[in-house]
């Protein structure tokens, strides 16, 4: 008497797996779909992409692959041949340069609508930095052979790639300047402003980018130790508070001036 209802059981079970299994299946269909449609995809407004006309995203929606990337693996490392792009869809990643002490130091933070490659791709050479993923991403790669041709046809896209190589050299110029000129306390009050103002804060208020110290400290160039005094002598004089990677900036205009 005792085997119907157990059967019951196994079936019933059965055809909630296969439901579930099957939706599964249908909604990462439907994201796959809406992520091939680069005409509808709003971060291309943010990149050299948007200078494409609908037929070259189309061509383009063809040819790219997408791909999630998980937190702290890489998109690319230094020396690594790209042979494309790389368009950030969602998340944030870090650009790393490995200096001659074996340490990572952060040149750049990218994030949505950022295309990532395109020097080493006109320059044909390695990867000058690598890309880690700092949170969960969405992706999408778009091969050499397909952009060189947008790039012949059409003389906005290419302009438009040109002026982000451009305005990528500008930035390395005024990071180096501001690592050479700045003081370590400086450059963390102006580097901590630059994480609320490009990538917000939570709910609590709170930045929205939680970095390790380690991170922090690769950003401002300077040792961990170091990096970890001055966010507690900031927390200690009322700047900041700290609640484990939380940071909550409280005193902005008095960073701006120590910044």
């Amino acid at each position: 008497m005792l085997i119907l209802p157990v059967a019951k059981v196994i079936i019933v079970d059965k055809i909630k797996y296969d439901i579930c299994h099957t939706l599964s299946i249908f909604v990462k269909r439907i994201k796959k779909l809406s992520m091939s449609k680069c005409e509808q995809c709003i971060v291309r407004q943010f990149s050299s992409l948007n200078a494409l006309n609908k037929e070259e995203l189309i061509k383009m929606a063809n040819c790219k692959t997408s791909y999630t990337i998980k937190k702290g693996e890489p998109l690319f490392e230094e020396g690594e041949t790209v042979n494309g792009v790389f368009c950030i869809k969602e998340g944030v990643c870090k650009m790393t340069k490995l200096s001659d002490n074996g340490k990572d130091q952060i040149v750049k933070l990218a994030k949505p609508g950022e295309l990532l490659g395109q020097r080493s791709m006109i320059s044909e050479e390695a990867a000058n930095l690598s890309a880690i993923a700092l949170e969960d991403m969405e992706v999408c790669f778009i091969p050499k052979t397909e952009l060189m041709g947008f790039f012949n046809e059409n003389n906005q896209f290419s302009m438009n790639m040109m002026k982000a190589i451009c305005g990528d050299l500008k930035d390395s110029d005024d990071h180096m300047v501001n690592m050479a000129q700045k003081t370590v306390k400086q450059r963390l009050a102006e580097t901590l402003l630059y994480l609320e103002e490009n990538f917000g804060v939570n709910e609590d208020n709170s930045l929205r980018l939680q970095l390790s110290r380690e991170e922090l400290a690769g950003l401002i160039g300077t040792a961990t130790e170091s990096c970890i005094r001055l966010l507690s002598e900031f927390n200690k004089n009322g700047l900041i508070e700290l609640a484990g990677k939380k940071i909550t900036l409280l005193e902005k205009n008095l960073l701006k001036k120590i910044s």
